[in-house]
This record gives C-alpha cells, sequence and structure tokens, in this order.
C-alpha cells in the first residue's frame, strides 16, 4: 500500500462541505446531539450529553483521523456561509476486514433538507475510492424508517438483522444491517463504439490498452482509479480505452500523456500479455504492454493517487478482475 495516507481535504457535497472537527464546533454540536431525538438513534452517543465530552470527542477525532483509522467529520456550511455545524458524519475502519463502518446525524433544526443523503453519499464515495476497503457497512434500528431509506437511497443494500449496544437506551436493540460496495455505487462504464461485428455472447466488446511502467528499481506503476469512475479506489494498469481508428499503442501514447503527463514511442512498448473478462454489461479486451522507457515525471494529472509497487508486492493491493490474471504472470517475468 501506498507509504502514507494522503492528507485529508474537505469535500464539497454540492450545498454543503464535510470537514475536519474544530474545537470551536463543541458548543454546537453539544447543542445538536444532546437532544434526545437524535441520541435516541445512535449507538455510541449517551443521553443526557456531558458538554466536556464535545471537546473531549474532537480532539479524538484529529487523532483518529491523523492515524488513518476513523474519519469522523463535520458536516458544515460552507466557509463563505459562515461554516455553521448542521450535524457529523463519519466512516471507522476495520483494516484487517478491508471494510468501513458509516455513521451519521444531522441536527433536529436541520431536518428536511436532504442534507443525511447528501452528506452519507458523498462520505461513503470517497471512502470507497480513497481508502483499501472494499465495502462499507451501516445499521439502523428497526423502527427508525427514515434512516433505513437514507442508506437505500445513497447505495446500500439490507444484509440481515442484529443487535447492538445503544448508550443512550443503556442497552442492545435490534438493528437493521446494511453494505454496500463499489457495484452498488456506479453503473458499468458505457462501451466504446465498436464495429457491429464487436460483439461476444452478446455484449459489445470493450477493447482497452494498458501498460506496466517499470523503473530502474524494477518496480511497477499502479495507478488508483479516482472517485467518481467505476470501480472507483480499486488500483489498477495505467491505460484506457481504445477510439475507433486507434491501433492499442497509439491509445497509450495517448493516455500516458493525457494521465501521466509522460512521452512515449511505439517503439518503447513491447508487448506481453491480455486479459478477456467478462462483465455484466460488456466484455473487456485489454492487452498489456510492459515499458522501461519515457520522457517526462510520471504524475498524476487527474489527481489519482499513485504507487511504484514491487513485484511480489502487487497482489497487496485490490485490483478490478480483469487485472487480476495479469498479476502472476508479471510478477514470474520480472
Amino acid at each position: 500500500m501506498p507509504d502514507s495516507a494522503p492528507p485529508f481535504a474537505p469535500l464539497d457535497t454540492g450545498r454543503f462541505v464535510l470537514r475536519p472537527l474544530r474545537a470551536e464546533d463543541a458548543a454546537e454540536l453539544h447543542r445538536l446531539v444532546n437532544d434526545w431525538e437524535v441520541a435516541k438513534t445512535l449507538a455510541r452517543v449517551p443521553f443526557p450529553y456531558p458538554r466536556e465530552l464535545a471537546h473531549d470527542w474532537i480532539a479524538s477525532t484529529a487523532k483518529q483521523l491523523a492515524a488513518g483509522e476513523a474519519w469522523h467529520l463535520a458536516i458544515a456550511r460552507p466557509e463563505a456561509e459562515g461554516g455553521a455545524l448542521l450535524g457529523c458524519a463519519g466512516l471507522t475502519v476495520d483494516a484487517a476486514a478491508r471494510s468501513a463502518e458509516l455513521g451519521y446525524w444531522v441536527g433536529r433544526p436541520h431536518w428536511g433538507q436532504g442534507i443525511a443523503p447528501e452528506a452519507a453519499g458523498r462520505l461513503l464515495r470517497w471512502g470507497l475510492a480513497n481508502l483499501d476497503i472494499d465495502r462499507v457497512t451501516a445499521s439502523a434500528l428497526t423502527d427508525n424508517a427514515r434512516s433505513a431509506a437514507v442508506l437505500k437511497r445513497i447505495g446500500f443494500h439490507p444484509a440481515g438483522e442484529g443487535m447492538r449496544d445503544f448508550l443512550s437506551r443503556g442497552g442492545a436493540m435490534r438493528v437493521l444491517r446494511f453494505e454496500a460496495g463499489r457495484g452498488d455505487l456506479v453503473p458499468a462504464p458505457a462501451p466504446a463504439a465498436r464495429a457491429p461485428e464487436a460483439v461476444a455472447d452478446g455484449k459489445p466488446i470493450l477493447l482497452v490498452a494498458a501498460v506496466g511502467l517499470i523503473d530502474p528499481d524494477n518496480r511497477v506503476l499502479l495507478a488508483r482509479r479516482p472517485e467518481g469512475k467505476p470501480l472507483a479506489g480499486l488500483w489498477e494498469f495505467p491505460g484506457g480505452k481504445v477510439r475507433p481508428g486507434e491501433t492499442p499503442e497509439r491509445a497509450l501514447i495517448r493516455e500516458l500523456r493525457e494521465e501521466l503527463g509522460i512521452d512515449v514511442t511505439e517503439a518503447c512498448l513491447a508487448p506481453f500479455a491480455f486479459a478477456s473478462h467478462g462483465y455484466e454489461a460488456f466484455h473487456l479486451l485489454m492487452p498489456l504492454f510492459l515499458c522501461r522507457r519515457w520522457q517526462g515525471e510520471v504524475t498524476g494529472m487527474e489527481g489519482q493517487a499513485l504507487a511504484w509497487v514491487r513485484p511480489q508486492r502487487l497482489r497487496d493491493y485490490a485490483m478490478p478482475p480483469a487485472d487480476v490474471p495479469l498479476v502472476a504472470l508479471l510478477r514470474d517475468f520480472l
């Protein structure tokens, strides 16, 4: 995995922002969460909520964020509108399970504005695209129909029932469990325009060219699919769709210039292997080239995370199904 997580930057949800909590948020946080109608739905919140606990909890969120253990964030107005706290949303990571738990709440004065699905949905998409997780879980009390509806709206699907301790209620309560993965958030990519005969088993064939860039230390470059793209958060070999009229080599030259800011010649692209994989909406055919020479400095031109990886560690990175069979071939070759 990357040596260190990128610093957290506030997330724009459209109307609001998700930002780290501040000491000056304590008074408003206490006012909003020290409300039975809010606290009764939250497993880890006592009621009444002590005023001093707000300061302690805000300080703990900064430590967890710095350690990459949890992202408990303020749902707030933009700074241009005063930056007022409206509620909180958070992701708590279980590294061993490659999962995270989503939680959120909105203060009662701000109910009815669509804040919860906008903020929780944004954090869910960010988490799956930027954290080393494969799924996100959540839960809601069985009588909390509003929260269950929010979770379903942003991409969660039911995952059974269970019991959970609620500090505010002084004991265990029955909850509905939910979970979401990358495939629940975005549709499959639309296939590139192909000739009518480019069809397999009734599915259009999508031709994608990829490259294993190899540096002088024999490390291979992987790029992380950014938020908003299908399979966001997975690591892949750089490349992209082959446009009508392009050869795979020419497509790679164009993609590497656009996505990584480097120039490559066809003579430096050596055909190595290919992947053939059926997705739900299309069949992917992906030739993989190897390249050891290029001009320019490798840079994530689209803000995507990059990692130079030892061949033996390639399997440590979650990758799209089509890329996985290529890993063993590349590792054995290098």
